[in-house]
């Protein structure tokens, strides 16, 4: 089979063969990196149902009041969970990759996320528990100067609270 082309033609048949294959491998692992935990992933309840998990937050905002560029600061935020059934948190993400944000359930700390994280962390609040929500802001990662506003999200099974926004204000000098 191999005759009827000339060593140039298959050199470049097998690199052009490489290269498609290398080209599948990426689409495969993009798609694969793309994929978080998502509602499809959590015990799903409706606004009807009688059981079912009810995310309540103490507040959706906090004040870091004034801070230098080189400053960090954090604010702690808390989600309880007041419904009947666990409620399942994930896609923890924030506005800006100069904002981070981890979740302490029970002494259990998640990872830290940002704007551009990727993952499948998800994590369970058992009924009548409180979890701690901390952002933090870094102003060095994106300099900017006067009044700034970051946020964290996060997504729960909650039928009445999908998503949970928290916001944070600094004034930058």
């Amino acid at each position: 089979m191999f005759k009827r082309f000339s060593g140039e033609k298959l050199i470049l048949l097998v690199i052009g063969g490489f290269t498609l294959l290398v080209f599948l491998l990426i689409i495969v692992f993009a798609v694969k990196e793309g994929k978080g935990a998502t509602q499809s992933d959590a015990i799903s309840y409706t606004k009807g149902d009688t059981e079912k998990p009810a995310a309540s937050i103490d507040s959706n905002l906090k004040e870091l009041g004034k801070m230098k560029v080189s400053d960090e600061r954090t604010a702690e935020f808390s989600i309880k969970n007041n419904g009947s059934k666990p409620l399942e948190l994930y896609k923890l993400s924030t506005s800006c990759d100069c904002t981070f944000a981890k979740l302490d359930i029970n002494g259990v700390i998640s990872p830290e996320f940002t704007m551009h994280s990727k993952n499948n962390w998800k994590a369970q609040l058992p009924p009548g528990e409180t979890a701690k929500l901390f952002v933090t802001y870094r102003p060095f990662i994106m300099p900017v100067k006067g009044l700034v506003t970051r946020q964290a999200s996060l997504n729960t099974n909650d039928p009445e609270n999908e998503t949970l926004i928290f916001n944070i204000n600094a004034t930058v000098e």
